[in-house]
């Protein structure tokens, strides 16, 4: 049974209407100059990180493979924009066959990013390519922005398991996709059911205040919960008076109780005195879940209580204040004819300010020290240093319009994990600075 069968919302048959009015407009006026058909090169890149974050984390990778490959003008969609008039009738029999046929390489999902690391390279006609923009913007930037969030929170937490319990505070869909970048960025598990079911991410929950609330005495939800769900159930026990209803709980599930969650007032104090009457009360091996508004200041805050656990929501699918990655999509290099053998010059744009990009195909590679730490990123058009050349960042995810890139969300997970460890310890902290690599340019010629 897959999510189809279900009928969930969390995918859809065509991502061809995922884009803006004037990606189609383009294509009407370069089909007709006869300019379409020619190759061009567009990179996904940042100008800058989000002020005051050291590094970038790199999700939606796989997300992005699906939408290319469910990018499709099916009869509806053609009708609509027939109807509409958004392009001609020429344009409209192009978009019938569209299939991306190009090539797109990029950074895998979970790598760190930089300041003009060239994140996704898409290659092929300019008429396939540029309608392709919007929907692989708003893949990356929500996605990278949650990410970016979980890892910082991740650091924070120093190996205490997070929950992401975001649902109820975004739109439903983009919850299913913050769940899986936050598991991309460290995360162990989530609340969103649709998240646990399309992306295999593990699920938990157990209960909320209302349950409390139900019944006639605090004792006889304990009660209930336990006799339903086991005594390695997580109790919820600041709807009253926190220090009885740690009693009771000790008392309805035995020292086998599993955790219980404070979801309200002071933190640090309320963690450091439940977990001296667990003790005293012979559940030395109850763990302590905290939840309430916890953005990763709030967790580093919690470093030294005695929490097991956190669970974060609002912070994590707001991105914890920057809810973008602010990357563009940019077309670097094209050729000057529709040969398929003509070779690219390199394109830029040239404005004030701050808005300029360098032109030509990218590598980027990252400089490692003698101790093995990254010390720089290193971006570059035309041949790749030999000292580089094992240290190449892009990796092939599209050939020929076929996705070869595609691999399960733990690889993304752990390749964060890693590439994590391996920055300068300074990313890690969570005072405001400069990015903890700098972005060395290497440029010579565009590259065919």
């Amino acid at each position: 049974m897959g999510v189809a069968d279900l009928g969930l919302p969390v995918d859809v048959p065509s991502t061809a209407l995922f884009t803006d009015h004037y990606e189609l407009t383009m294509l009407q006026a370069a089909l007709k100059a006869g300019t379409a058909e020619r190759r061009g090169v567009f990179e996904v890149f940042t100008r800058r990180l989000p002020h005051g974050r050291r590094y970038g984390v790199v999700a939606g990778t796989g997300r992005v493979l699906d939408a290319v490959e469910n990018f499709r003008f099916d009869a509806g969609v053609l009708g609509y924009l027939r109807e509409r008039r958004v392009v001609d009738e020429p344009t409209l029999q192009w978009l019938a066959d569209y299939r991306f046929s190009g090539d797109i390489w990029g950074y895998p999902e979970g790598e760190v990013y930089f300041p003009g690391s060239p994140i996704l390279r898409v290659e092929g006609s300019f008429g396939e390519c540029v309608l392709l923009e919007t929907v692989i913007l708003s893949i990356l930037n929500h996605d990278s922005a949650i990410a970016a969030a979980a890892s910082r929170m991740a650091s924070a937490a120093g190996g205490r398991p997070l929950i992401e319990m975001g649902a109820r505070r975004t739109h439903e869909l983009a919850a299913v996709a913050a769940s899986r970048a936050a598991y991309v960025g460290g995360f162990t598990s989530t609340s969103d059911l649709a998240a646990g079911f399309r992306y295999n991410i593990p699920t938990v929950g157990t209960s909320a205040h209302a349950f409390t609330l139900l019944h006639d005495r605090e004792r006889d939800a304990f009660q209930a919960q336990v006799d339903s769900l086991g005594r390695d159930t997580t109790l919820l026990v600041d709807t009253y008076d926190v220090t009885e209803a740690v009693r009771t709980a000790v008392e309805v599930a035995g020292p086998e109780l599993g955790a219980v969650r404070i979801d309200s007032g002071d933190l640090l104090l309320v963690a450091h005195r439940v977990r001296q009457q667990l003790d005293e009360l012979g559940a030395r091996d109850t763990k302590i879940v905290v939840t309430s508004d916890l953005d990763e200041y709030a967790i580093a805050s919690l470093a030294a209580a005695p929490v097991d656990a956190y669970g974060v929501g609002t912070q994590l699918v707001t991105g914890s204040g920057h809810p973008t990655a602010s990357m563009v999509y940019k077309l670097v290099a094209r050729a000057e004819s529709a040969d398929p053998r003509a070779p690219l010059k390199a394109v830029a744009k040239k404005s004030s300010g701050g808005k300029t990009s360098i032109g030509g195909r990218k590598w980027a590679a990252r400089r490692l020290d003698a101790d093995g730490i990254a010390e720089a990123e290193v971006v570059g058009t035309g041949p790749v240093p030999a000292e580089l050349a094992g240290r190449q960042l892009l990796v092939e995810l599209v050939k020929g319009g076929e996705v070869v890139g595609r691999e399960p969300l733990d690889a993304a997970r752990e390749r964060h994990a890693a590439a994590r460890a391996a920055l300068p310890l300074s990313a890690t902290q969570l005072s405001r600075g400069e990015p903890v690599l700098p972005t060395e340019y290497a440029t010579e010629g565009s590259g065919n």
